[in-house]
């Protein structure tokens, strides 16, 4: 498209203020989730014409921004240098339950206080969460991080959809629902037109709101159309904590459990016992990798009545202990550290 098509593509309005956003790329930062988050304004701005928003890079600790990917690039300024802002993204991935610094909490609660709209994008969302700043407001966070997130923040109001927006609050899955999100934050500024010629812009023929799910229907995922196959792994995933008895499965699918076992077997290769298992140690390592849990407390959250049972269940599936797998995942996603000179 050229700029001459771009230009008349959406009716040109009276100049408004430039809306000037932030972007806290956290190490390890998903480039995904930030880029389709900042196309979008560049679309935008391409297509009224005119500069509409201007954005910054910004670091918590000075360092370069480096990416899920490997790439790195130069910050445009510390979070704490003051930088005049209409609102902030706060971009994380990796294991965003490792990022712990003082310091990046309290600029982030100034700045809400000062009533900057705050967004978490992808892991973004744990940070806000550590910050304190989604005490009473709906939120998401990507579904990897879900089960971690609700046993840190149990009184949070965690939505598994695509995006919330809550007032001064934005939070998002990741991914390329951050082109959603960004796609209704630039309707509700400059209108659905110019909303949905950024859409058209990057292909996105099939709108997606806030509420819709982040992940493909149970059906889809397992590729079974069985209602009750697929009430019974859906009341499983729902169980992991206090696992129920085959009996309880098949009563509440209104079969026999050799019935259900026959379902299982067919469908699935399995029995309902190994399933269950499989639900459960999977959880188990998400929570592994993506919490500051005890492998005790992930144990427990996962329905195993021992740690030395978790431990034996978890190396047969994986071929490694738990305690291996939170030190490898630890290594491959611990943040820069901050240095004292930088932070003060």
């Amino acid at each position: 498209m050229t700029k001459k098509q771009a230009k008349q593509s959406v009716p040109q309005k009276t100049a408004e203020p430039v809306v000037r956003f932030g972007f806290l790329l956290l190490p390890g930062f998903p480039l995904m989730s930030y880029a389709t988050a900042v196309e979008p304004l560049r679309a935008a701005n391409a297509l009224a014409g005119r500069t509409l928003y201007e954005w910054q890079h910004l670091s918590f600790d000075g360092a370069p921004l480096s990416a899920s990917n490997g790439i790195s690039f130069e910050a445009d300024a510390r979070l704490s240098d003051g930088v005049e802002l209409d609102g902030l993204f706060v971009c994380a991935g990796g294991n965003p339950s490792l990022f712990d610094d003082a310091p990046t909490f309290a600029v982030l609660r100034t700045l809400a206080r000062r009533g900057l709209p705050i967004a978490g994008m992808s892991g973004g969302s744990y940070v806000l969460a550590r910050a304190g700043l989604l005490e009473g407001y709906r939120c998401t966070i990507h579904w990897e991080h879900i089960p971690a997130f609700v046993e840190e923040f149990p009184r949070l109001k965690v939505e598994r959809t695509l995006f919330v927006i809550d007032r001064d609050r934005i939070t998002c899955a990741g991914g390329i629902a951050a082109l959603d999100m960004m796609i209704e934050v630039i309707a509700r500024a400059h209108g659905r037109e110019l909303a949905a010629a950024v859409s058209e812009w990057y292909l996105r023929t099939h709108p997606r709101e806030g509420k819709d799910s982040q992940r493909m229907g149970l059906r889809e995922r397992v590729g079974v159309a069985n209602a009750k196959l697929l009430g019974t792994l859906a009341l499983m995933e729902n169980r992991l904590e206090n696992p129920i008895s085959r009996k309880e499965l098949a009563s509440a699918a209104g079969i026999t459990v050799r019935q259900l076992e026959r379902l299982f077997a067919e469908h699935l290769k399995t029995t309902i016992g190994r399933r269950y298992v499989e639900v459960r140690i999977g959880r188990a390592r998400a929570l592994l990798r993506q919490s500051s849990l005890s492998i005790a407390e992930v144990a427990v959250a996962c329905g195993f009545v021992s740690t030395s049972h978790f431990s034996r269940v978890y190396k047969a599936q994986f071929g490694l202990s738990p305690r291996d797998e939170r030190e490898i995942s630890s290594r491959m996603d611990a943040p820069s550290a901050p240095t004292a000179e930088l932070t003060r």
